[in-house]
């Protein structure tokens, strides 16, 4: 039953997508707060169909840790999920992103049209320097950036070495990084076909201020994110192993 619903759930993901690809198109000639509003529109309709089809549903913990103004999400990342769910908890924001994101017909246009920052990473340091200086304009006009320091997703209970970007954004920003933990590897894996039922939770962490040198702000962005996101695999897996009755209660 589960496989069935998660191919219910893919045809449903790239139909809806297509429609609202199409169905957006004009509002590419108007301001990037349109596009904002229909990536949200598209969001909602995927995690609802995760909901309906999948029984996959999440929860948001930390809300309060978030500034205002310009700041920068330091996310985890495990899931496709991870670069969905950001478009219903930020307005108006920026993702760092691979340039070959770009190169998608039709949604690559979108991604460039939202003011997104993509980054060529076989470029070096040329491309980090661009990089930089592309997110100093977004922080500029007050918006958060995303990014995922390993710059890939990473299964539960694994990681990767952070890259030097986020060290570089924090140093040249000026602005609080927020850490981000999450479990949603466990239930949408990195290739996996099968969407496991259950409770995604996503937590944003006490921000980290400027003012840090490079290599502590990376042990105290490490540990924030690697820390709390095993203690959230293990909470899940738990809650798993006790059984729907249990978990009720």
């Amino acid at each position: 039953m589960t496989k069935l619903r998660s191919f219910l759930f893919n045809v449903f993901f790239y139909l809806w997508t297509s429609v609202v690809l199409i169905l957006g198109l004009p509002l590419m000639l108007g301001p990037r707060s349109g596009l904002y509003h229909l990536g949200r529109f598209w969001v909602r309709g995927i995690m609802g169909a995760l909901a309906l089809l999948c029984d996959l549903r999440y929860d948001i913990r930390g809300r309060e840790n978030l500034p205002q103004g310009a700041f920068l999400v330091a996310s985890k990342h495990q899931s496709a999920w991870d670069t969905l769910i950001y478009s219903l908890l930020l307005w108006d924001h920026s993702f760092v992103l691979k340039q070959e994101l770009t190169w998608i017909p039709v949604f690559g246009q979108y991604l460039v049209r939202a003011g997104l920052v993509p980054v060529d990473r076989a470029g070096g340091s040329k491309a980090l320097r661009k990089m930089v200086a592309q997110a100093k304009q977004v922080a500029a006009q007050g918006r958060p950036i995303v990014i995922f320091p390993e710059g890939t997703r990473v299964a539960p209970g694994q990681q990767r070495p952070y890259h030097p970007g986020v060290a570089a954004l924090y140093g040249q920003l000026n602005v609080p990084v927020i850490p981000v933990a999450l479990n949603s590897g466990l239930f949408w894996g990195r290739r996996s076909f099968v969407k496991q039922p259950g409770r995604i939770t996503l937590e944003f962490l006490p921000a980290i201020e400027p003012g840090l040198n490079r290599k502590a702000f990376l042990q105290r962005l490490e540990a924030a994110v690697e820390g709390r996101s095993r203690e959230l695999a293990e909470i899940a897996t738990h809650r798993s192993a006790e059984g729907p009755l249990k978990q009720a209660g």
